[in-house]
């Protein structure tokens, strides 16, 4: 079965929208403007999930998409749309979970903050392998499916990310145990240094370690080679951590663990900070909590800027490189290892903060907003990159005294729906 569909707009997940006989119907693939043909793959009450058969029609808003395998990769999902429609509607989607969803006035939400490029801004990937019969296959997921799309070198990653990969397409399919390597991690800092993490899953990893060994150290990475979760990386050849500079004026530099956490988009993570800083106002002398502060993104900034700051993190390495990035910058900042709302319970509880910014995984902060209510600051600054889980995470402050005073979508995904925030939150008691 088949039906037609003219597509309206674009939804939260990067699908086309459209309606037929009163069901909403989602399109992956399509734009507004798109006349298609599309097959049902899931329908409910209320709504119908399709796969695009065909386009019947086109948008005028469309154009061609640069990656070859764009639509079969499941990474990017508006290569299609250009860039500045792209802007358009990731504002007006995170305007309407703020509308709709919270029934705020659209006045309280800046323009959305755009990136300066939307091509070769990602930092960090990671490349899917697999040991296939038609050879050794590197590149991505397709969606919804655990298929290996092949890819030669990708339009989002930086220059140096596309390098590394074309090295390890050739070294990788002539390693000592392809069959067993299921991932290649690559990360470029903001001082161009590239490290992977090649993960294996054969008993004995030396075979694999000895023969990159003296490759990647011509080529001048650092590697390490993974054989579980993060605690299992082993170093084969260590240049030391990586180093983003949060600030424009490049005043700090912050060291991170490889197989840590930074930001994607570094230079949109400058921005990012700017206005978390710019949203926190006169911070001399301010009591400010952070949480997820990883190793130290917002934190050093405010303490830079005078604030009395206290982050919260629970993975170690990031601790220790916060610690470590506070002591070489000269910066007086107390840091907890520890899950959040175990922070919050004990240590932190019965604290005064005059400011709490959180920064949480896409999943939120849920179990944190019922301890931060008993905490009770006079403001929070919440940075997100899941509108939805945001919003879920407001509403209970919004219903315990909280107002929202303003809100702005900051693009550090191009060619993707996704989207990161800064929502400012004051006491109204």
């Amino acid at each position: 079965m088949q039906d037609q569909v003219l597509i309206e707009a674009l939804a939260f997940g990067g699908s086309g929208l459209g309606r037929v006989e009163g069901k909403v119907v989602f399109v992956p693939g399509a734009v507004p403007g798109d006349e298609v043909r599309f097959r049902p793959v899931r329908e409910k009450k209320h709504f119908i999930e399709g796969e695009l058969v065909a386009l019947i029609r086109p948008s005028a808003e469309r154009r061609e998409p640069p990656c070859p395998v764009f639509g079969h990769c499941g990474g990017c999902q508006w290569q299609q749309l250009p860039y500045e429609g792209q802007v358009l509607w990731k504002e007006r989607i995170f305007a309407d979970f703020f509308t709709r969803q919270l029934g705020l006035s659209p006045d309280i939400l800046a323009p959305l903050l755009a990136a300066p490029s939307e091509w070769n801004y990602r930092s960090r990937m990671q490349f899917k392998c697999r040991q296939s019969a038609q050879g050794f296959v590197m590149g991505f997921y397709r969606g919804g499916s655990h298929f290996v799309v092949d890819v030669a070198s990708c339009p989002i990653a930086a220059p140096a990310i596309n390098h590394a990969l074309t090295l390890f397409r050739r070294w990788l399919p002539a390693a000592p145990c392809p069959r067993e390597i299921p991932q290649l991690d690559l990360a470029v800092d903001d001082e161009g240094r590239v490290a992977a993490v090649v993960h294996c899953l054969a008993q004995d990893i030396r075979p694999l370690a000895q023969y990159l060994a003296p490759l990647v150290a011509e080529a001048g990475f650092s590697l390490h080679v993974q054989s579980g979760r993060k605690s299992t990386l082993n170093a084969v050849h260590d240049l030391g951590d990586l180093h983003i500079r949060p600030l424009a004026d490049n005043s700090l530099r912050l060291a991170y663990a490889v197989g840590g956490f930074a930001q994607v988009n570094l230079e949109q993570n400058r921005r990012l900070v700017a206005q978390v800083l710019a949203a926190a106002g006169p911070l001399k002398g301010l009591r400010v909590l952070d949480l997820y502060c990883g190793m130290g993104n917002f934190s050093l900034p405010l303490a830079q800027a005078g604030a009395e700051v206290v982050g919260v993190e629970d993975f170690p390495p990031a601790i220790e490189r916060a610690r470590g990035n506070a002591q070489a910058h000269g910066l007086a900042a107390a840091f907890f290892c520890r899950p959040v709302e175990g922070a919050l319970a004990e240590e932190l509880a019965g604290r005064h903060f005059d400011l709490v910014i959180l920064d949480p995984p896409r999943s939120g902060a849920k179990d944190a907003v019922r301890a931060l209510m008993r905490l009770r600051p006079r403001r929070i600054l919440y940075v997100s990159c899941d509108p939805a889980t945001l919003v879920r995470d407001l509403k209970p402050l919004i219903h315990n005294g909280y107002r929202i005073s303003g809100a702005q979508g900051i693009d550090l995904f191009p060619q993707t729906y996704h989207l990161e925030s800064l929502t400012c939150l004051e006491t109204q008691i």
